[in-house]
């Protein structure tokens, strides 16, 4: 019997290595992982810094899409995880029945502005400082230096536009299909200290899903900032997401939830 994938998507200003703690547990409960970087991401976190430009113009529409060709070339649906733009995109293909239950951590808003003042844009590379400020303000200031230092990379520009970021118009692929009833489980998790995507915002997400009778559940991680992937809180995060998929009959080896 084949293993179930899991699929693993990373948000801006992280590299796809980021999920490798998240891979090798995974993998440990005999899940098949997939990390997949975006298109044209560069290799390595040191490559993708040198040649930033490689992903300046990657839009919405061509990152859904790479992760959908993906997604559904399994033969068995896989679990789908995403952080940030990529929590997005997991409920985006939810929505299509591409995947067979998704998470989504932190994800960026559909339908929500979680922005700075009008004419001051995300930036497209994060510094050490601002970083500390906007992603890991809930750990020390040296874990916050070494996962800068291990994960951090520029954002395209064009997709952080689309996304709103800086009072632009949002992307219309920036929606996911709240009304099937016929997708699978769907978890969202938010970090109280997240100031990238606030926790009320991923409240007012998991609210926006209330009148469908397809599985939606909300977790809510107190102390915790929009790092809370790859820093040294991520296991508590990872295996709540185990037990949830356990909970939902959805397990390494193929069953029906």
């Amino acid at each position: 019997m084949k293993p179930t994938p899991v699929v693993f998507i990373h948000g801006a200003w992280l590299h796809a290595s980021s999920w490798e703690a998240w891979n090798e547990r995974f993998s440990s409960f005999g899940f098949a992982v997939c990390a997949p970087g975006w298109p044209g991401e560069p290799a390595t976190v040191d490559e993708a810094r040198r040649h930033p430009e490689t992903l300046h113009e990657l839009g919405l529409d061509a990152l859904t899409d790479h992760y959908a060709r993906i997604v559904r070339s399994f033969d068995t649906p896989p679990v789908i995880v995403g952080h940030s733009v990529g929590g997005l995109i997991a409920q985006h293909l939810l929505g299509t029945n591409a995947g067979r239950a998704a998470v989504a951590i932190a994800p960026a808003p559909v339908g929500h502005l979680t922005l700075p003042p009008p004419g001051q844009p995300w930036p497209v590379s994060m510094d050490a400082g601002r970083f500390r400020r906007l992603f890991a303000n809930a750990v020390t200031e040296q874990e916050s230096a070494e996962l800068f230092e291990r994960h951090v990379v520029p954002g395209p520009r064009r997709l952080l536009a689309e996304l709103g970021h800086g009072g632009a118009v949002r992307h219309p692929r920036a929606v996911v299909d709240h009304g099937n009833t016929g997708r699978g489980p769907l978890l969202l998790i938010s970090g109280q200290e997240d100031r990238l995507v606030p926790d009320h915002v991923t409240r007012a997400v998991y609210k926006s899903y209330g009148d469908s009778t397809a599985t939606s559940s909300l977790k809510q991680f107190p102390d915790r900032a929009h790092s809370l992937v790859v820093d040294s809180g991520w296991r508590a995060v990872a295996d709540h997401v185990l037990v949830w998929l356990a909970e939902r009959e959805v397990r390494a080896g193929p069953s029906k939830w």
